[in-house]
């Protein structure tokens, strides 16, 4: 298995930065792409940005010049830099990546436990 974990959410006001991590950890054979999703409370699980093995990027056009995306392969950890935080920003934060481990003969998609950034206007 592979176990993520995220840290960094918080409170903050409009217009404030956060930066959020994800540790992926266990027995990690190799990790593809890596991902933050976002879930607002009584919405759906939404994308927020990619980043693959290569590092290419991707993001959400409600977040595209506010968040970056980054990782650092060595240390298995993804980041999301967050500035200009709005209200709509409000929402757990999750981790997710595509990998596979030593005991597994295909890749899986592998989730954290989220964490609650909070955005007060």
């Amino acid at each position: 298995q592979v176990q993520l974990v995220e840290s960094g959410g918080g409170l903050v006001q409009a217009g404030g930065s956060l930066r959020l991590s994800c540790s992926a950890s266990g027995s990690i054979f190799r990790l593809n792409a890596m991902a933050w999703y976002r879930q607002p409370a009584g919405n759906a699980r939404e994308l927020v940005a990619t980043i693959t093995s290569g590092g290419s990027t991707n993001y959400a056009d409600s977040v595209k010049g506010r968040f970056t995306i980054s990782r650092d392969i060595a240390k298995n950890t993804l980041y999301l830099d967050m500035n200009g935080l709005k209200a709509e920003d409000t929402a757990v934060y999750y981790c997710n990546c595509n990998a596979k481990i030593r005991s597994d003969l295909v890749f899986r998609d592998y989730w954290g436990q989220g964490t609650q950034v909070t955005v007060s206007s």
